[in-house]
């Protein structure tokens, strides 16, 4: 399941990198949750919270239906 997840942070990537930010893979928990660390522009950003719920997140969801959330960490 990570590797999947994996590959599908590297299809969202060069979004982010096109803003001077970046996404970091943490972990995947057993209750189905993915974390992850946001990088460069994106970890200061006032808009963080709604690119990992309605970008990282939705993209998540759609290609891994057994992810049920995203939560980005420090």
């Amino acid at each position: 399941m990570e590797k999947n997840i994996v590959e599908s942070l590297e299809k969202i990537r060069p979004y982010l990198q096109r803003d001077g930010g970046d996404v970091e893979f943490v972990e995947y928990t057993e209750d189905h949750i993915v974390k992850v660390r946001l990088l460069g522009h994106c970890a200061g950003c006032p808009h963080r919270q709604m690119t990992v719920k309605g970008g990282i997140e939705k993209i998540l969801k759609e290609e891994n239906p057994e992810v049920v959330a995203v939560e980005a960490v420090s």
